[in-house]
């Protein structure tokens, strides 16, 4: 590892925390600015927006007179009851509603909305000149109203003088709430001018305040990072020669792992290429003595205990000429134990080398090792083959026959089972050889802290002969679920039999 240090003057500490606070202080000032132009801009807008409305009220009043002057007129016009009174109601409604605005607008409020304007002295001093005329326009209004409606029908009405009087008022209300109306649009104009002015004072402050931000404090910032990114790509090109220079040597160090790998591989393949053909000597060998011993058993012992019975049996047609019971059943007791024994003799030969094994090749000898245990047990046997009588390589013939003859016999031995079933087939280039039994079955241990016990030498053996023929070796079980031997060895047969056969040795 390499690692830069950049060399930073004891100085810089304390500039960094002056300029730190440097900047917080204009950061909040132009927050405090911002925030008090928008407070003040939101504060003017909703006060022109209320004085808006109020001036739209104001205007609408004068359109309110007139309305209600031309509806008075058309009383004069009305010809039919039902007309007369639809005008009657209207003028009532209008004039219900005149009332209602003009009282909102001098109090500076607007119906259903919260406003609430104060009116300035100026606004107020044309209300008090606007009162006489708006008092005499309304109590005209009031008896042309109460006149209409003591009115039987339209021919009995009679408002001549208040009518007058309605018309005298009319213009000077006009002209005093036009005075209303110019004075609030001065005063919005006024307050407008006022936001704004106070909106570019407040934007003078802000652009000054960052121009001290950037003559201060950024200026003076950016020079010592300047010097400091100088620094730091110096370090960055020193540490990328540095960083080039180890991974030269990390390309060296592998190429030389992996040189030391493979060469402790090779070493590692030689020893067990030479344990495996050591191994592979020493199994020939125990079968060449096998064959040897089967050989003497069959015939040495085996033709001299076939002598011994022929003698036997000629000493007992002897005897049955001149016959003496105990004489006779004592013979009868030495030839069935003559013939336990050839028997015997027979079952360790053919167990040490059989001879059909090496005579026609493997699936006889399995088939005969299921036919010889079904005879002498009660265990059914069931052996399965794909495989037609082509013969195969000698050492493997004889590691998978020898698995079998294990796997069966462990079966017997320890599992108990009511069935034992062998497969003997060829698939996907592979030889499979699987001995499956219905017996009580054992728990295999998983990893090394339940493996307690040393394996099994059945197993261990089964284990050793299919890895000297470069086989797979499997077995699974669990308590009452029997037991699964599988061994599968690569090899693809010369000629292949598809048609799959099963023999029933029982």
């Amino acid at each position: 590892m390499v690692s830069e240090v950049i060399n930073v003057p004891q100085t810089s500490q304390p500039s960094a925390r002056h300029f730190n606070r440097l900047f917080l202080t204009t950061l909040v000032v132009i927050a405090v600015l911002l925030t008090v132009a928008e407070i003040v801009t939101q504060f003017q807008t909703r006060r022109e927006a209320e004085r808006v409305m109020v001036i739209r009220m104001a205007s609408a009043q004068r359109h309110h007179s007139q309305r209600l002057v031309s509806k008075v007129l058309q009383f004069n016009r009305a010809t039919t009851l039902p007309a007369f009174q639809d005008n009657l109601a209207d003028i009532k409604k209008l004039f219900a509603q005149f009332e209602t605005n003009h009282l909102h607008i001098e109090q500076g409020t607007v119906p259903g909305y919260p406003v609430m304007l104060q009116n300035s002295d100026s606004v107020k001093i044309r209300f008090q000149l606007l009162k006489p005329y708006y008092q005499g326009f309304r109590e005209s209004m009031q008896r042309i109203i109460q006149q209409a409606e003591q009115a039987k029908n339209p021919a009995t009405f009679a408002s001549g003088l208040d009518l007058t009087s309605l018309m005298d008022n009319e213009k000077p209300f006009l002209d005093k709430m036009d005075d209303v109306v110019q004075q609030y649009t001065r005063e919005t104009l006024a307050n407008v001018e006022d936001t704004r002015l106070l909106e570019f004072i407040i934007y003078l402050f802000t652009l000054l305040a960052l121009v001290f931000a950037g003559w201060f404090i950024l200026r003076p910032a950016v020079n010592k990072f300047e010097g400091i990114i100088v620094q730091l790509v110096e370090a960055e090109t020193r540490t990328a020669t540095t960083n080039r220079k180890l991974l030269s040597l990390n390309r060296a160090l592998k190429e030389t792992r992996q040189q030391l790998f493979d060469a402790t591989r090779q070493q590692y393949q030689q020893q067990m290429d030479e344990q495996k053909l050591r191994t592979s000597y020493l199994v020939a060998g125990q079968e060449e003595e096998r064959k040897r011993l089967s050989r003497e058993l069959h015939d040495g012992i085996g033709q001299m205990l076939t002598a011994i019975k022929l003698q036997v049996e000629s000493f007992e047609r002897s005897l049955n000429l001149s016959p003496e019971a105990k004489g006779i059943k004592n013979l009868m007791v030495l030839k069935n134990l003559i013939s336990q024994t050839i028997q015997e003799t027979r079952n360790v030969s053919n167990n040490l080398m059989p001879t059909v094994l090496s005579d026609f090749g493997l699936v006889p000898a399995v088939k005969m090792l299921a036919d010889t245990h079904d005879k002498d047990s009660k265990i059914d046997i069931i052996f399965h083959t794909n495989l037609s009588n082509t013969r195969l390589d000698k050492s493997v013939e004889i590691g998978v026959y020898r698995i079998a003859q294990e796997a069966v016999s462990n079966a017997f031995r320890h599992a108990e089972p009511n069935q034992i079933t062998i497969d003997l087939f060829e698939k996907d280039n592979y030889l499979h050889l699987i001995v499956n039994d219905d017996g009580k079955g054992f728990r295999i241990h998983r990893s090394r802290k339940e493996d307690t016990k040393r394996p099994s030498q059945g197993i261990h053996n089964m284990n050793e002969r299919a890895v000297l023929i470069n086989g797979k070796f499997k077995i699974s079980s669990a308590p009452d679920k029997g037991t699964k031997v599988q061994v599968s060895i690569p090899f693809k047969l010369a000629h292949q039999e598809y048609e799959y056969t099963q023999v029933d040795a029982g």
